[in-house]
């Protein structure tokens, strides 16, 4: 039905403002039980890239309903955007359930085109999640590195390619032409980790780390942050 929906233009729409926004909730939950101990861990040492000012402008790609606000540093000044404007219900309420933070900004933008935010501006970019569905990896990089100030920092949590000969990896091929369909163009076999080696940050730091989900393909993953 998803195939006939998609060939008759109907999908696409109907996923974007209902069913994606519905179910990315529901799997968040489960993932985010799983990775907490890895975020808490990853997050840590953002007070560390306070700007000259003292205070922490972080630019967040992709927030959908905001479940990495927990994470960050009281006082911290947050511009969320994300290119689906329909992750209303939930954003709202984690912004109720996080009150330490100051939310500057919402933005509708791809992650490829954040034209809306000036050169250098923020101390952190926050993403999880997110470059597994970009239409660009290296473009959304490059205004990563665009829009953070000398000395600022990337922080990413994402699932990639398993092993290419591991049987994980065969059933990331096999359910990828249905997976990209429900899940919005999530490309399930994306070796990220060579994109991040590949763009220019002075300093970067990345784990591969294991987060099971039942009955999903996406257990590998790569936790890290990288220096402009």
């Amino acid at each position: 039905p998803i195939y006939l929906l998609s060939f008759l233009g109907m999908w696409e729409p109907f996923c974007r403002k209902i069913f994606f926004p519905f179910i990315l909730d529901k799997i968040g939950v489960v993932h985010d039980k799983k990775s907490k101990k890895h975020k808490q861990e990853l997050f840590r040492n953002l007070p560390d890239f306070k700007g000259p000012s003292g205070e922490l402008r972080l630019l967040e790609i992709g927030t959908g309903s905001g479940s990495n606000f927990q994470f960050y540093p009281p006082g911290c000044k947050v511009t969320c955007t994300d290119i689906n404007p329909n992750f209303q219900e939930g954003l709202s309420r984690n912004m109720k359930k996080n009150q330490h933070l100051h939310y500057e900004r919402f933005l509708v933008a791809a992650g490829e085109d954040l034209r809306q935010v000036p050169s250098g501006s923020v101390d952190a970019v926050v993403c999880t999640l997110v470059l597994c569905s970009v239409n660009s990896v290296s473009s959304t990089l490059r205004e990563v590195l665009r829009v953070l100030r000398p000395g600022g920092a990337f922080y990413f949590l994402e699932h990639v390619a398993a092993e290419h000969s591991s049987w994980r990896y065969f059933w990331q091929q096999v359910c990828y032409p249905t997976w990209k369909l429900v899940f919005a163009g999530c490309c399930l076999t994306r070796e990220l980790w060579k994109n991040l080696e590949e763009a220019k940050f002075s300093e970067l730091k990345i784990q591969h780390i294991s987060v099971a989900l039942p009955w999903m393909p996406i257990e590998p993953h790569i936790v890290g942050y990288g220096v402009k």
